[in-house]
């Protein structure tokens, strides 16, 4: 299964996965986020909402991920826009919006205040 892991991460980390992925370790598929709150300032609900609409459905037109998600294709293309920014969506040689994933495992610690 084509799967996604959506990931807070460090810049080491990602640098960590970058060079065991250079000496030919398969790292799997990452998108990651600098801290938990820009993972959720980035995921609102209604863009999960897209991204659930969007999970193997290979490429979709604007018009048709508004009508999966039921909202107006005004606000459904400010937050495809905000993905795509984000590095989570992206758009095809036909100029259509891919998440080219089948599954998404979201991967984080919480750990106690200081």
């Amino acid at each position: 299964m084509n799967q996604v892991t959506l990931c807070v991460a460090s810049g080491e980390d990602v640098a960590k996965r970058a060079r065991a992925a250079f000496r030919g370790e398969r790292q799997g598929a990452f998108i990651s986020f600098a801290s938990p709150d820009l993972l959720w300032r980035v995921l609102t609900r209604k863009r999960w909402d897209i991204l659930r609409a969007m999970t193997g459905q290979g490429p979709l037109a604007m018009r048709e991920i508004a009508r999966r998600v039921e909202r107006d294709v005004k606000g459904v293309h400010s937050d495809v826009h905000a993905l795509i920014d984000a590095g989570v969506v992206r758009r095809d040689e036909t100029g259509a919006f891919l998440f080219p994933y089948e599954s998404v495992r979201v991967d984080f610690t919480l750990t106690a205040a200081a």
